[in-house]
C-alpha cells in the first residue's frame, strides 16, 4: 500500500496573504444597496420585520443560505433586511454578500443565552466586543484591538431605545460554534469576568467588520439563561416576542429615518 504522510503545518506560517480564490461580489442583474443592511438571526423575527416593512423578496443569482429582502428608500439605493443565518459561517456568508452589494453599516438582531442573573429573557443587550470560541474569525487578519462594535452607531442605538423605553445593557459577549460545549465551568468563568450572554455569531462578524473597514452594531435579546447552571428556555414566551419585535423596529426606523445628529455628535 503507498504510504501517506500527514501535511502539518508550522506554527509560525502565515497565509493570511495568498491570494483567495472565491471572492465576494456582486453579480449581475443583482441590486445596488444602500449603505445601511439589517441581519437577522431568527427567522420568525425575520418574517416579523419583513411583513411590518413590507419588504419585498429580492432573488440573488447564486445559490445563498439566506434570503435577501429590499425596501425602496432611494431609487436607487435600498434597505436590505437578510437573514436568517446560524453560526459564524453562515453569518459572516451573508454579511460578506452584503457589503459586495454595498451595504457599509450593518445591524444585527439575534438571540443570546444569558451569563448574569441580572439579565433575564426578554432583556436587551448590546455587544461591545466578543470573545471568539469559533472557527470563521480567525480567517480574517485584523489587529484585535479594533474587533469591537462601532461607538456611533452604538450611540444612536443607545438613545433610540432609551427613546423607545427599552431598557438594555451594553458590554462583552462570549461566541461559540458549540452550543453543546457550553460547559458549566465556562459559564461560571466567563460569567465572573463581566461577559453577559452567549451566542454564536458576533465574535466574526465584528472581525469581519473591521477587516472590510464597515460599521457593525447589534442587538441581542436573552432567549434562555445559563447563569443558574440549568438551561432555562423560554423560546415563546411573550416577552420575549415582544422585545425581539420592538428591537427591530428601532433598527429599522434608525435606518428608514437617519441617524439623529446628536447621536453622532455623542461623546
Amino acid at each position: 500500500m503507498p504510504e501517506y504522510k500527514a501535511f502539518f503545518v508550522k506554527k509560525t506560517d502565515s497565509f493570511s496573504d495568498i491570494r483567495v480564490l472565491i471572492e465576494p461580489k456582486r453579480m449581475k442583474g443583482e441590486p445596488l444597496l444602500g449603505q445601511d443592511a439589517i441581519m437577522i438571526a431568527i427567522p420568525s423575527e425575520l418574517r416579523s420585520l419583513v411583513d411590518f416593512s413590507q419588504a419585498e423578496r429580492t432573488p440573488l443569482k447564486a445559490i445563498s443560505p439566506f434570503k435577501l429582502f429590499t425596501i425602496k428608500i432611494q431609487e436607487d439605493f435600498p434597505l436590505a433586511i437578510a437573514g436568517p443565518l446560524l453560526g459564524s459561517p453562515q453569518a459572516v456568508i451573508v454579511m460578506e454578500k452584503l457589503i459586495a452589494l454595498g451595504a457599509k453599516r450593518i445591524w444585527v438582531l439575534g438571540w443570546c443565552g444569558s451569563l448574569q442573573p441580572h439579565l433575564r429573557i426578554g432583556d436587551l443587550i448590546i455587544p461591545t466586543h466578543a470573545l471568539s470560541e469559533e472557527g470563521t474569525s480567525a480567517h480574517y487578519p485584523v489587529d484585535k484591538d479594533i474587533c469591537e462594535t462601532d461607538f456611533f452607531l452604538n450611540t444612536a442605538l443607545e438613545a433610540a431605545l432609551s427613546k423607545s423605553a427599552l431598557p438594555f445593557k451594553k458590554g462583552p459577549i462570549w461566541t461559540t460554534d458549540a452550543i453543546y460545549r457550553e460547559t458549566e465551568k465556562k459559564v461560571i468563568a466567563y460569567g465572573k469576568r463581566g461577559y453577559l450572554a452567549v451566542e454564536m455569531e458576533m465574535s466574526a462578524l465584528i472581525r469581519l467588520a473591521a477587516y472590510r473597514s464597515v460599521e457593525l452594531t447589534g442587538v441581542l435579546v436573552v432567549s434562555d439563561e445559563l447563569f443558574s447552571l440549568k438551561w432555562h428556555s423560554a423560546f415563546n414566551m411573550d416577552r420575549l416576542k415582544k422585545r425581539s419585535k420592538a428591537a427591530g423596529r428601532v433598527i429599522l426606523d434608525l435606518c428608514m429615518n437617519g441617524i439623529p445628529e446628536t447621536s453622532l455628535t455623542a461623546s
